[in-house]
């Protein structure tokens, strides 16, 4: 018997199943007495027992498990938002993450960055690959579209080239500092014994001997917020402060703004991006 405790996990499976559309899905016949597609039908899609969909639905059965929670996502075409809705309601804590590579950003990201005029501001992913910047980025940071994509790596970029090294004042601790943090963006992404972040760190380890001795340590940090000193062969000596921020609904992806640290810092900046131009 249904229990008449408040369902809903029930309630939101009911509501996804009736936006559906049966023709879409193969699924013919004739009337239906409700919208969408039929708890049976949900249940072949996701290759469990209609009994069992049917209790789920009604509040019945006891706690799914996450592999049923994912087939049923995956029969009712969730997107990644609704998948970790119904985690919340089945399980009460989300899914593990799905590392995703990622190739760019959309044009609203985009015109976020590009909106921070004074502010050079990165779109980095888990593996610390730069995916996005704005001309500020460019101009203080490193010019990324002058770069294969391969080489848009925050780490083969600090550990690889003396160039991108001698403009980082402070370039043991904020080495230290990036790994550290960098173990932790993969981890968080799910994507810590993944073959990309293997490739990755096997390869910084054959070009710095740092880099492997870092990783070796095994230090964990948060990538909140810290300041950054950068040596500018225009500019001078800047020092900048960032803080880092998730993209919503992006957990691969990540968001570092720089501000001067000093109103002398911000003055040394307006001047150096207005020695740019265009």
């Amino acid at each position: 018997m249904a229990s008449d405790a408040p369902n809903p996990l029930g309630a939101y499976l009911r509501d996804r199943r009736t936006r559906l559309d049966p023709a879409a899905f193969g699924f013919t016949g004739g009337r239906r007495r409700t919208p969408g597609l039929r708890r049976e039908e949900v249940a072949s899609r996701a290759n469990i027992s209609t009994t069992w969909y049917t209790w789920l639905e009604q509040g019945r059965g006891g706690a799914p498990s996450a592999d049923v929670l994912d087939r049923i996502a995956k029969g009712l075409m969730l997107t990644e938002p609704e998948r970790e809705h119904l985690y919340m309601l089945g399980l009460g804590h989300p899914p593990e993450a799905r590392y995703q590579l990622v190739d760019g950003i959309s044009p609203r990201l985009q015109r976020v960055l590009d909106g921070m005029v004074l502010s050079p501001a990165i779109i980095k992913t888990a593996m610390w690959d730069v995916v996005g910047w704005n001309r500020a980025a460019t101009v203080l940071l490193t010019d990324y579209a002058k770069l294969p994509r391969e080489d848009r790596n925050i780490l083969r970029l600090m550990f690889g080239s003396d160039r991108v090294r001698a403009k980082n004042a402070d370039f043991d601790s904020m080495a230290r500092f990036v790994v550290g943090a960098f173990r932790a963006d993969v981890a968080r992404a799910g994507a810590s014994s993944s073959a990309e972040v293997t490739s990755l760190v096997a390869a910084l380890c054959r070009i710095s001997p740092m880099f492997e001795a870092l990783w070796e340590d095994n230090n964990v940090v948060s990538h909140g917020e810290g300041v950054k000193r950068i040596h500018h062969p225009k500019a001078g000596l800047l020092a900048m402060e960032f803080s880092s921020f998730a993209v919503e609904g992006r957990p691969e992806l990540g968001m570092i703004i720089y501000n001067p640290a000093s109103p002398a810092d911000a003055a040394r900046l307006r001047t150096l991006l207005d020695a740019h131009g265009d």
